[in-house]
């Protein structure tokens, strides 16, 4: 900057702030820090919209509250959505800034992504200007070194995250993503390989498959797990908030998956190794089963389960709902049924409806237009039932069925959406 004075002053929608020429450099805003580069006033004119010569006043008719929000992020590293203001509208003042939607935390990433959903847009045909670089945040003046470290630390943690979270947010997250992959494969083949008659003896012995010999477990098999407890652990570590992150379900379903390992090491290694004994071989061997829940680590690497798993969580009104007219349905039918086949004593007793919680196992196979036929009818009032059974079944299940399909559609949308913001990052990395 060749003209002025030693202090400019940025008048957003009539709030003013100061701050000095070096800061005016590096401000983390890259329309705010190309004023530094302009040579005119003709080329200040270019990036705002008035300038005070006198008192060195670049002027700015932008929303004001929004560019407070925008200055927290600033100062604190965090980017939320101002409240009242339409999301398009501040992710505008976000491009013209030139901000982009990966600075946005997380929660408003969402919001975003269904905004642009409803509407119909995509989040790069919004964006109008080049992709944001990312720089250490710089602070205003006089404030201190460890609030800069501080920030610095919180954008590595955040990368971090990203990079176990999302798996297009970098290439360091596909490999990860990738090699992620391959575990759960490998642990997969080996849990069903265990079962095979080959090693179904040694495993019933051991409960461990693959077993080299001794007390050790198999490599294979602790290469896998020393991978996922190392993956969860990181990924705990570099969370925000730790109690959320116990919460989630795919968390608890990861810690669900790795404890039985341990468990089973821990008797086997107090001397409970073998396969007869009693309540303690058959725990051992549900825990050894449980590691099935290995493949829901998947759910973060394939947008099709993480968008049923969205719509399954977003739709659990309609799915209790659907419930409750199934059940509803199948305690009448069922106690009719009984009534008909067993109950009245007509010369005819069928066994099978012998009670009405026997019964309920007919009424919900054909509610569901299952059929085993298994069990069925034989009076002719059993069989009318049978039909209004199978008829109301397809109607009550039809019912919530439209609900769930629309928020199926809106979710894949907004994960899809967020899959392309994070691929068009990578692709912006890969050419830097």
């Amino acid at each position: 900057m060749k003209f002025g004075k030693s202090i400019c002053v940025l008048n957003v929608g009539g709030t003013r702030y100061a701050f000095t020429r070096d800061v005016i450099r590096d401000f983390p805003l890259r329309r705010v820090s190309r004023l530094h580069a302009c040579a005119t006033e003709k080329e200040v004119l270019e990036l705002c919209d008035d300038y005070d010569r006198e008192r060195n006043e670049f002027f700015f008719d932008r929303h004001a509250q929004a560019f407070v929000f925008i200055m927290l992020y600033v100062r604190s590293g965090k980017l939320r959505f101002v409240p009242g203001v339409c999301e398009l509208s501040f992710y505008t003042e976000m491009l013209y800034w030139g901000l982009e939607s990966a600075h946005l935390d997380s929660c408003c990433q969402k919001r975003l992504d269904e905004r642009l959903s409803d509407v119909g847009l995509s989040d790069g045909g919004l964006s109008q200007q080049e992709d944001a670089k990312e720089g250490a945040t710089q602070s205003p003046v006089g404030e201190p070194v460890a609030v800069m470290e501080l920030t610095r630390r919180a954008k590595w943690l955040e990368r971090a995250r990203r990079a176990f979270e999302e798996p297009n947010s970098s290439l360091g997250a596909q490999l990860l993503a990738i090699v992620s992959v391959v575990f759960v494969i490998v642990s997969m083949v080996m849990l069903c390989a265990s079962t095979l008659s080959p090693f179904a003896s040694v495993d019933d012995k051991t409960f461990r498959p693959f077993r080299t010999g001794g007390r050790h477990p198999s490599p294979p098999l602790a290469v896998c797990i020393g991978w996922f407890t190392a993956e969860c652990i990181l990924r705990f570590l570099v969370a925000r908030d730790k109690w959320d992150f116990l919460r989630r379900p795919l968390n608890i379903i990861d810690v669900v998956a790795i404890t039985p390992y341990y468990v089973t090491m821990a008797m086997a290694r107090a001397g409970m190794p073998g396969a007869g004994l009693g309540v303690a071989g058959v725990f051992l061997r549900v825990l050894r089963m449980m590691r099935v829940f290995w493949l829901m680590k998947l759910a973060r690497h394939f947008l099709g389960l993480q968008t049923l798993g969205l719509t399954l969580r977003r739709c659990y009104r309609e799915m209790v709902m659907l419930m409750v007219f199934v059940c509803v349905a199948m305690a009448i039918y069922s106690a009719l049924a009984q009534l008909l086949e067993h109950g009245l004593d007509l010369g005819v007793r069928n066994q099978d409806y012998a009670s009405i919680p026997a019964a309920a196992w007919w009424v919900i196979i054909s509610m569901t237009t299952v059929g085993y036929g298994d069990v069925y009818p034989i009076t002719i009032g059993g069989r009318v039932l049978g039909g209004m059974c199978v008829v109301s079944g397809i109607v009550l299940l039809a019912l919530p069925i439209t609900f769930i399909y629309h928020s199926f559609v809106q979710c894949y949308h907004e994960l899809r959406l967020r899959s392309a913001r994070y691929a068009r990052s990578l692709s912006v990395e890969i050419l830097q």
